[in-house]
């Protein structure tokens, strides 16, 4: 039996599809595991590469897995669509996934560890919160414009309305007044959890490392900081890696050398993005339809030939 060189996984919540091939892409199995014995089949199988998907609990499979001593490739779910085949279904997915693991060009996603998930499970709960309030403030600002008192929109302008609540001057119903307290109770709560999280995320920041040389940075504070640190992957996976391509200041302490060749390359490509969105400008000042849309790479292409023909007359 030849050696086993690929792993194709298409993850579930109880029932996984395996898709396994040697090195020359001939299939040797085909198998439906169950949760409870998954991990047991993988860890009966000689180090290969697994792959799956980068899909929800895909990075608590692959810490698991690379345990067993495989190496887990995480790959996009659009770039595994190219290669699925006719009748979609599970053993068509992993099939797909293990075609697409052995691509030499294809581009992989890293495992997150728990600690990078935890971060970033604090960051899509504040951002829920902040959503929920949006919510509870524009309903609020509605049902209050019907009786007559409007506030502008934002947390910040929730006091006017609640002052006016307060005062003896407004007629409102009884029970008015009682939603009304409902919403604030609500709002109130949400902003007081979501402070929290950010003296959480900023305790963080300046516990870790990586993120107290990431504020050293002009402009990037303690949750940007955090940000970077849960979602962006290392500058490992990069190759070229991450290097400097705008001058600093003279006044700063640490200068980080700069590429001029790189620079100017960076300054070019950005001045013929600036003409055509001043080309596109021009074609669709008047109509907005397909044609004038797609008008605006003649217009660059006249602009340039114009400046071309006057400088060599």
């Amino acid at each position: 039996m030849d050696k086993i060189s690929t792993i194709g996984i298409d993850i579930a919540k109880n029932v996984f599809q395996l898709h396994g091939i040697d090195c020359r892409g001939h299939v040797l199995f085909r198998r439906k595991v169950s949760r409870s014995a998954f991990l047991k089949f993988l860890g009966s199988q000689p180090s290969c590469t697994v792959a799956m998907e980068s899909c929800a609990t895909s990075n608590y499979w692959g810490r698991e897995i690379e345990k067993l001593g495989h190496q887990v490739r995480l790959i996009p779910p659009a770039y595994v669509k190219p290669f699925v085949k006719r009748h979609k279904n599970d053993m068509a997915d992993a099939e797909a996934i293990a075609e697409a693991a052995v691509r030499p060009n294809m581009r992989f996603v890293e495992v997150k560890t728990e600690e990078q998930q935890s971060h970033g499970m604090t960051f899509r709960t504040r951002d829920l919160l902040v959503r929920q309030r949006t919510q509870l403030i524009n309903a609020l600002r509605g049902h209050m414009a019907e009786f007559g008192l409007v506030a502008a929109k934002g947390p910040a302008h929730i006091d006017k309305l609640q002052k006016c609540l307060l005062s003896s001057e407004n007629s409102l119903p009884s029970i008015v007044h009682e939603l009304a307290h409902v919403y604030c109770q609500q709002i109130d709560g949400l902003s007081q959890r979501i402070s929290q999280l950010e003296k959480m995320l900023k305790a963080q920041a300046a516990h870790e490392e990586t993120t107290r040389r990431l504020q050293t940075m002009p402009g990037l504070g303690p949750v940007t900081a955090m940000a970077i640190h849960a979602f962006a992957p290392g500058m490992e996976n990069f190759k070229r890696g991450g290097y400097a391509m705008i001058p600093m200041r003279k006044n700063r302490k640490e200068i980080t050398p700069v590429d001029d060749f790189v620079y100017g390359l960076r300054n070019q490509v950005e001045r013929c993005f600036n003409k055509l969105k001043n080309a596109r400008r021009v074609a669709t000042r008047y109509d907005k339809t397909m044609l004038s849309f797609l008008g605006f790479a003649q217009v660059t292409s006249i602009r340039m030939w114009v400046r071309h023909f006057v400088n060599r007359t």
